[in-house]
């Protein structure tokens, strides 16, 4: 029986772990002046990268709200443990999309925005980096 409620409650975590991932690419899409859809069916890489970054940092987040140590001092309901994962979800999409802006005023031999746009990879690879390390340091704070 165990095993069952584990998968039904993996199975949950991941649909949900979608909906954020797509609903958090769209939110940091509506924040950086280029459309994703579009780009990416152009092969904008950066864009790509943008991407990657965001979907792998929304993970990393949702890993450390599902395992955080406080669920296993209180009994973490399924409802409770969905409706922390959403808080750090927000949390994190705030904070990759500051970061973005901090990174790009604080850079002013490029403007990212302009550089995303253009498809410079390079660029899409420094703003995953950014969520990731982001995410890291949030997922750090939830887990530890």
């Amino acid at each position: 029986m165990d095993f069952l409620y584990d998968i039904i409650i993996t199975a949950v975590y991941c649909v949900l772990g979608i909906i954020l991932m797509i609903l958090g690419n769209f939110l940091i899409d509506l924040a950086v002046p280029c459309h994703f859809p579009t780009e990416i069916k152009k092969g904008n890489k950066a864009v790509g990268w943008l991407s990657a970054g965001s979907f792998a940092g929304i993970g990393i987040i949702l890993r450390a709200a599902i395992m955080s140590p406080v669920a296993e001092a209180v009994e973490e309901t399924l409802l409770s443990g969905i409706f922390s994962s959403m808080i750090y979800f927000a949390v994190g999409i705030v904070f990759f999309i500051a970061g973005y802006f901090t990174v790009n005023f604080f850079h002013k031999q490029y403007n990212l925005n302009k550089e995303i746009g253009e498809g410079n990879e390079a660029a899409g690879i420094m703003v995953c980096g950014i969520f990731v390390g982001l995410a890291a340091i949030i997922s750090g704070v939830i887990y530890g």
